[in-house]
């Protein structure tokens, strides 16, 4: 089992390659919930996520006689790109094996650290079975991403920096994809206060913690659908499922619409950029799906910031419709000169901004005599949002909203 002595020996052998990330404490997070907020800003780490703590002490603690044929392994990402820069930084050859729908600046960024970029497979598990032949078949070793005492070890580090920074700390929130980041960081919190609260969160569309612990043994989901990539994982690692099961306290789930709503929330109030993975822990925060008391010192882990640009984007609007922010809907109007006239009238008496219209008189759906309307509109909130419908509603027009989730 990982102890806290493994952890604090883990604090040296990655201190030159690994930043101490700041803690910071969030007004607007702790106006939102009623908690102390606090906010580990691991996206600020080299590589951009935690991964580089893990990856590093792992390869310092091997042989030279071992890292001889260089490392392989496989990733989503974030752990690609924390073993490229580890094993470039130490003289080590690697090999990545990443899904082939990767993000792209991972892929990028991951080449860039030294890295050799194999893309195969639908997800981690089958990169990872690919990974598992190159191992064999040139004799080189595979890091694990998660399911290492090493690994967790040096993961381990970055609570040791929240105790060093907040020893205050009541509970820290923590993302769960195969396990490691949180088998490292409630090994070191419990070794050194065993009355911190560790909670662990997954996404909806990869949650195989929950069932397993409920189960009493790993359970593997057939496949994982989620905006957070760095975290959708079918399973679970066997050690860090024993590391769980004895020191993190509790489990929670978020949609990914909570997901957004956090990365959205961030940019616009923080000014903070983090990937959906990193952004689970406060995503859990501001849905209530764990209780706290009022001024409880809680710190939400922000354990990575490397998002795709296009992904960035569905999130952003993912958000901003979840906020009420933005509104799509559809309506018919007679197909004679002034009626978009009056239509756009009313959406601006209730002040709302049009985006786009997209006007169709060839639709089958409707008579000849007709036209359907598609607009695009930004709102200030579901309060607006739901006066402007009941305006339209008042004036006539039969309106139906095209921006609920099962659409998007």
């Amino acid at each position: 089992m990982l102890e806290l002595d493994d952890v604090q020996a883990a604090r040296d052998r990655v201190a030159e390659t690994s930043r101490h990330t700041p803690l910071v404490y969030s007004h607007t997070f702790s106006a939102m919930t009623g908690a102390d907020v606090h906010v580990k800003q691991e996206m600020l780490q080299r590589t951009g996520a935690f991964k580089i703590r893990g990856a590093t002490n792992r390869i310092a603690t091997l042989p030279a006689e071992t890292l001889e044929a260089g490392v392989v392994t496989a990733s989503a990402g974030n752990h690609a790109q924390g073993v490229a820069l580890a094993a470039t930084r130490m003289g080590v050859d690697s090999k990545v094996v990443m899904p082939e729908d990767a993000p792209i600046s991972k892929i990028k960024a991951t080449r860039s650290y030294g890295a050799e970029v194999i893309l195969h497979g639908v997800d981690y598990d089958e990169a990872a079975e690919r990974a598992r032949e190159i191992e064999t078949e040139e004799g080189r070793y595979y890091l694990e991403a998660f399911d290492d005492w090493e690994v967790m070890a040096g993961q381990g580090t970055l609570g040791l920096e929240i105790y060093d920074d907040l020893p205050s700390v009541e509970t820290v929130v923590v993302p769960i994809g195969g396990g490691g980041l949180i088998s490292g960081i409630a090994t070191a919190l419990k070794g050194l206060d065993p009355d911190v609260r560790v909670i662990g969160v997954q996404a909806e569309g990869a949650s195989s913690v929950a069932p397993s612990l409920s189960k009493g043994e790993r359970i593997e989901l057939d496949s994982v659908d989620t905006i957070a990539d760095g975290i959708a994982t079918r399973t679970i690692g066997e050690k860090t499922f024993e590391v769980i099961k004895e020191r993190v306290d509790e489990v929670v789930t978020v949609s990914d619409a909570d997901i957004a709503v956090a990365v959205t929330t961030l940019l616009e109030r923080s000014k903070t950029l983090v990937e959906g993975a990193g952004a689970v822990p406060l995503a859990a925060l501001l849905a209530g799906e764990f209780e706290y008391e009022d001024d409880e010192t809680i710190v939400p882990t922000l354990c990575g910031g490397n998002i795709d640009m296009n992904t960035l984007t569905t999130v952003i609007m993912r958000g901003m419709i979840e906020t009420g922010r933005y509104l799509r809907i559809r309506t018919v109007l007679p197909d004679r000169p002034g009626a978009l006239d009056s239509l756009v009238a009313v959406i601006s008496e209730q002040e709302a901004n049009i985006y786009a219209i997209q006007h169709d008189r060839t639709s089958r759906d409707v008579s000849m005599d007709d036209a359907e309307i598609e607009i695009d509109l930004e709102t200030r909130g579901h309060d607006h949002v739901t006066e402007l419908i009941d305006a339209l509603e008042t004036a006539g027009y039969e309106i139906e909203i095209l921006t609920g989730e099962t659409e998007f």
